[in-house]
């Protein structure tokens, strides 16, 4: 351990050592023994005077070798002595440094569990996160499924009312057509009255066939207002159907309201379209009840023609029968 200053006594004490050892006591391993201190200068001025004092006390060997012997040991346990000092300030500051670190790493392993339960609950909130996040998905597209399937259902829906305006189309034409067979038949026996009593037999048989084709096309077309009828029937129980999976799909969409904003605006539309329905419906069935009432004065126009038919013949039958009384007047 290097030390500040060199006197005499410790360059005597090295000197005896490096004698002890069979050495030659020269400055270099001197100073070497010393720890690498003191000046070249005075370590050379105090060996020389050390030889100087050696010289003129002329000791015995014996005496020499005691007294070297006994500067080595004290000089070896001084050294020891100087040595173990800094050896148990080490120790105890490896002790302390070690502690700190245990308690370091105590505090660290704690640390440690501590983030790692924080990172397995995280873990299982981002599960379960994903578990709602995945069904939220799969209800969507269930939504946009079941959306999906009422526009096509109301757009079926739409052609079948396309298809019966049709045949409401299709029956005014037919009644339109019947009424000027009617009015064409009217004109035809006002005719038929005016022309030779001769031809009248033939006519008033010709009436009873038309009248019975009237009346079968009168059947049909009551057959066809009566599946009409039931088709109404249909068409709004269907309309109530639609209604009830719309309010459905509504209660639906309400809960999911913050995943799909679309949804609501979609459904919006499909309650104008099923109003819009529901509308042409109604005027649908207007439309059917105003056939309806044609038929009714179709049948009460049938039924005139028949008395009108039946008046014709009873006609028919007072002519025959003055026909046949005349001439028995001229035989009398």
């Amino acid at each position: 351990m290097a030390r500040g200053g060199v006197n005499k006594a410790v360059v005597q004490i090295a000197r005896t050592a490096i004698l002890a050892r069979g050495e030659h006591p020269s400055i270099d391993a001197v100073r070497i023994e010393m720890g690498n201190t003191g000046s070249k200068t005075t370590i050379h001025r105090y060996l020389k005077e050390l030889e100087e004092v050696d010289s003129r006390r002329g000791a015995p060997q014996e005496q020499l070798g005691d007294e070297l012997a006994e500067l080595v040991a004290r000089l070896a346990q001084r050294l020891q002595e100087q040595a173990q000092e800094p050896i148990d300030r080490a120790r105890a500051h490896y002790e302390q440094l070690q502690a700190t670190l245990q308690e370091q790493l105590d505090q660290a392993q704690q640390t440690q569990t501590r983030l790692q339960q924080q990172l397995e609950i995280q873990g299982n909130a981002l599960s379960q996160e994903t578990a709602n996040l995945e069904s939220t998905r799969s209800m969507l597209q269930t939504e946009q499924t079941r959306n999906a399937a009422l526009n096509q259902a109301c757009s079926d829906f739409e052609l079948r009312l396309k298809d019966r305006d049709e045949q409401i189309r299709s029956l005014e034409d037919k009644h339109l057509h019947a009424r000027e067979a009617l009015e064409h038949y009217r004109s035809a026996v006002k005719e038929q009255r005016e022309q030779d009593q001769r031809r009248h037999e033939g006519q008033v048989q010709q009436i009873q066939m038309e009248l019975r084709q009237a009346q079968q096309s009168a059947l049909v077309r009551q057959d066809e207002i009566t599946q009409l009828h039931r088709d109404n029937e249909r068409v709004l129980s269907e309309s109530r159907a639609l209604g009830k999976e719309l309010n459905q799909s509504n209660d639906q969409q309400h809960k999911l309201s913050n995943l799909n904003g679309q949804l609501s605006s979609q459904l919006t539309q499909l309650e104008n379209e099923r109003t819009l329905l529901q509308e042409r419906l109604r005027v649908a069935l207007e439309d059917s009840e105003g056939l309806q009432q044609a038929q009714s004065k179709a049948q009460e126009a049938s039924t005139a023609l028949i008395l009108r038919a039946l008046k014709a013949e009873a006609a028919l039958e007072s002519l025959k029968a003055q026909k046949d009384d005349t001439p028995e007047q001229t035989a009398d």
